[in-house]
């Protein structure tokens, strides 16, 4: 989909920086060491819809938690869930051990089973001994619904493609808006799904990450706020002849950090994250589905041990406020860049996504917000991508 396409500004191109605190040098959540993302996107055909044949407008989104296999050395993970209409598979077990082992696939809703499956069979083949020596695995899919835009009954994405995006995760700069899994889905009836932010923190005297990665498909244009500005009231009219899905939609939120936590303090991580959904301009509406998963790569719990035993680090609690700030912080740029990055997107029978105007919406937002000391060009600190 971006081949040919000019990259558009993200939101600090357009003047504004979340929050007091500096960004990685991707502002990604591959800043994160260790954590690595690939997409896989589908476009095919134009066009009336016809289920099981098309228009496609989709595709597959992976992410490694940490380095080396999850499988083997796992993560401490945790999640909140603000409204439960979606799905995210194997979520029941992470609260059970507070502990993630596999790999994390983003998808339309109606390819999670496919995606599990094809997952499963990767995973089999980097462990044959799966469900022998080793447990069975539940692998981790998340799902957003993009059925206004792409031909979601027809489950486009095949285990070619789930397979390539696992094998292709990297680090380094992540693709944002309509791409990957974000490739059909809408954020504020705005093009673009796929966004992604980073923080430097310091606790306790030491340096950390914090990254956020989000698939984003919620919000009524009316509502879109950034950085407190009611952008949505004020651009509605430009926008009132393009008709619009139903409200509600869904968003997938995925934080990563190297600050050293346990599943328990993950679990209140997440919950400050989902503060970030309403700063946008989200309520949680009956028929959305608002699901957050945390990590930290920095204790690894191998699955196998001569002991029986292993010692993990922590942070204290007394020390964690900065981090909780940070995160909703990258939260809400995470989700304002997959905005920003969407281009304008014609799906099934005419149904359109209009790209954010981003000469517009700069303009606006150098009149009526208050500059603070980390916006581009006021402070060194950081990178301004």
């Amino acid at each position: 989909m971006s081949g040919g396409t000019p990259r558009k500004p993200r939101l600090r191109e357009l003047g504004v920086s979340i929050g007091r605190f500096p960004v990685g040098q991707h502002n990604a959540i591959t800043d994160v060491d260790g954590v690595r993302v690939n997409h896989v996107t589908l476009v095919e055909g134009s066009g009336k819809l016809v289920p099981g044949v098309g228009p496609v407008r989709t595709g597959v989104t992976a992410v490694m938690p940490a380095h080396g296999d999850p499988f083997l050395d796992r993560v401490f993970a945790a999640s909140y869930v603000l409204n439960g209409a979606g799905e995210v598979t194997g979520l029941s077990q992470i609260e059970e051990w507070g502990l993630c082992e596999t790999p994390i696939l983003l998808c339309s809703t109606l390819c999670v089973g496919r995606v599990a499956d094809s997952t499963v069979a990767w995973l089999s083949q980097q462990h044959p001994m799966i469900g022998q020596e080793y447990d069975v695995v539940i692998p981790v899919v998340a799902e957003c619904d993009d059925s206004y835009m792409n031909d979601a009954v027809g489950r486009h994405v095949t285990p070619a493609d789930v397979a390539e995006a696992l094998d292709g995760v990297r680090a380094g700069p992540v693709e944002e808006g309509c791409v990957g899994a974000g490739t059909g889905m809408q954020t504020f009836h705005f093009a673009g799904g796929i966004g992604t932010s980073s923080r430097i923190i310091d606790l306790a005297g030491v340096s950390y990450t914090v990254g956020s990665l989000v698939l984003s498909n919620f919000g009524v244009r009316d509502l879109l706020r950034i950085d407190g500005v009611p952008i949505g009231r004020m651009i509605a009219d430009r926008f009132a002849h393009v008709p619009q899905r139903a409200p509600a939609g869904s968003i997938i939120v995925l934080v990563a950090t190297d600050v050293p936590m346990t599943h328990r303090q993950l679990g209140r991580l997440s919950r400050r994250a989902a503060l970030a959904i309403g700063r946008t301009g989200g309520y949680a509406a009956h028929n959305s589905g608002e699901i957050i998963l945390s990590w930290s790569t920095a204790n690894r719990i191998p699955r196998l041990s001569e002991h029986g035993r292993h010692v993990v680090e922590l942070i204290l609690d007394t020390t964690i406020d900065p981090l909780y700030e940070a995160t909703v912080d990258v939260v809400e740029e995470a989700i304002l860049n997959a905005i920003c990055a969407g281009v304008d997107m014609v799906g099934h029978s005419g149904h359109r996504a209009p790209a954010l105007p981003s000469d517009l919406v700069a303009e606006l937002l150098r009149r009526h917000r208050i500059p603070h000391a980390s916006d581009p060009g006021r402070s060194h600190g950081g990178s301004a991508q």
